[in-house]
């Protein structure tokens, strides 16, 4: 649907030459040469010039790496993930919204962009991406420089793939009400030829059936198209477009005749610094969240018993409560979720009701700079309880006290393996030093 003068005019116009020059900065470049493939890997485009040779020769579309690179020309297909590593300077969130149907994407796009919102993330940008769907990004600039120690640029694919997963579960209730808020299931099953049970997980109507956005093909040297790129099927441009106008896009502004060249997709230089830092650290919580809690509770089978602890017959008080527990109480900036699931094991285990249990976390939950939004707080109290109490995680266990920043040990942490001796040995002691005061007088 390209024809090739159609091509060498629109790769002709400086600039979109000069657009498509600015996209490619530290990035691999792969070019496609319609039906013939791609051209050679790694490659990158540095002048102007450069387009329109490469159109001459036939290119029909470009399309670049979400990842930024020191020097592309040093990728070798094969290499080690810490080779990888050692040449990557970053990488830019891609959320490449898929479907049939056009408006089913524009009503996705929209709802995600409610959720960058909700965020305070500004520097996120939209694109057509040339056919049925959108690109949105968040670029590398915006996230947060290290998360528990290792180099954000190192969390690749991984970083993506959570943040991704994330945006889905968190938005999935309200994709579907706007969905079927516009459109009656059966018109929905008509428009994407496929059954109810086609579109719906464990009985329920699963928006992300409707609109993809696959996160499994997020992997090192993805590629997506470039803005002002041809689609060769739609014969389309992929143009950048206001986020605020997504739901009222219309393909009549790709035709090539209609664009104008007056979006960045990506501009780094209006990028606040971190201001994406709470949606990575909340979306590396939830993935690691479950996984965390099923190993947890398999290392922690053992019950509260007799062979391990005198029984507790009274409410532990938070004066023998360690450092860390103490700490964490204060109000945290990162690790909040985690410090839920340590806190409501660590209180069930000295003796505190759900009641107490409860009233402690919500009075917490106020001190936190961003808190913890209610209905996780009390999903999580919810799922404890009148369940046997547990251990919270052991003081050795990097990811929880010592990953959270909060393992400020004192001389008596030495002693103990897990934060429930403590409180335990210290209100034991605390005891018999108080019957022998009595004793004595």
């Amino acid at each position: 649907m390209v024809s090739t003068s159609m091509r060498l005019k629109w790769y002709k116009r400086r600039d979109v030459q000069d657009a498509i020059v600015k996209a490619a900065h530290d990035k691999e470049i792969a070019v496609l040469y319609g039906d013939k493939g791609f051209g050679k890997r790694p490659d990158v485009i540095k002048h102007p010039k450069d387009v329109l040779e490469l159109a001459k020769q036939g290119a029909t579309s470009f399309h670049c790496s979400e990842e930024l690179w020191d020097n592309p020309m040093h990728i070798v297909t094969g290499m080690r993930q810490k080779e990888l590593n050692n040449l990557r300077i970053g990488w830019d969130l891609i959320l490449d919204l898929d479907c049939p149907v056009l408006e089913f994407s524009q009503i996705t796009a929209h709802v995600l962009i409610e959720a960058l919102n909700y965020y305070g993330i500004k520097s996120f940008a939209v694109k057509f991406s040339g056919n049925h769907g959108f690109h949105i990004s968040i670029p590398f600039e915006a996230f947060p420089k290290l998360v528990k120690n290792v180099p954000t640029k190192n969390l690749f694919p991984e970083g993506p793939r959570k943040i991704a997963a994330f945006l889905q579960e968190r938005t999935r209730l309200m994709l579907a009400d706007k969905l079927l808020e516009s459109y009656s299931l059966s018109t929905i099953t008509k428009k994407l030829d496929k059954s109810v049970a086609d579109l719906t997980t464990k009985g329920e109507f699963d928006p992300y059936k409707v609109v993809d956005v696959d996160t499994v093909l997020i992997a090192s040297r993805h590629l997506y198209r470039m803005p002002y790129s041809f689609n060769e099927k739609s014969g389309l441009i992929s143009i950048p477009i206001k986020p605020e106008d997504v739901l009222d896009f219309n393909k009549e502004q790709a035709k090539f005749e209609n664009v104008k060249v007056d979006l960045d997709f990506i501009d780094r230089k209006k990028v606040v610094p971190g201001e994406a830092r709470r949606l990575f650290i909340e979306a590396f919580d939830m993935a690691s969240e479950e996984v965390e809690k099923k190993e947890l509770i398999s290392q922690t089978k053992t019950k509260l018993s007799q062979e391990t602890y005198e029984k507790i017959t009274e409410k532990i008080s938070e004066d023998f409560f360690p450092p860390c527990i103490k700490k964490g109480l204060q109000g945290l900036i990162d690790g909040k979720k985690r410090f839920v699931f340590i806190a409501i094991n660590f209180l069930s285990s000295i003796g505190w009701s759900h009641n107490e249990i409860e009233n402690l976390l919500l009075e917490w939950n106020k001190k936190n700079e961003e808190p913890l939004r209610e209905t996780i707080l009390r999903g999580q109290l919810n799922h404890k309880k009148n369940k046997e109490a547990v251990l919270p995680p052991n003081c050795d266990n990097k990811s929880y006290m010592q990953d959270m920043q909060i393992c400020n040990p004192d001389n008596f942490c030495k002693k103990v393996k897990n934060p429930v001796n403590y409180a335990v040995f210290k209100h034991k002691a605390y005891k018999i030093n108080e019957k022998q005061k009595k004793n004595e007088n």
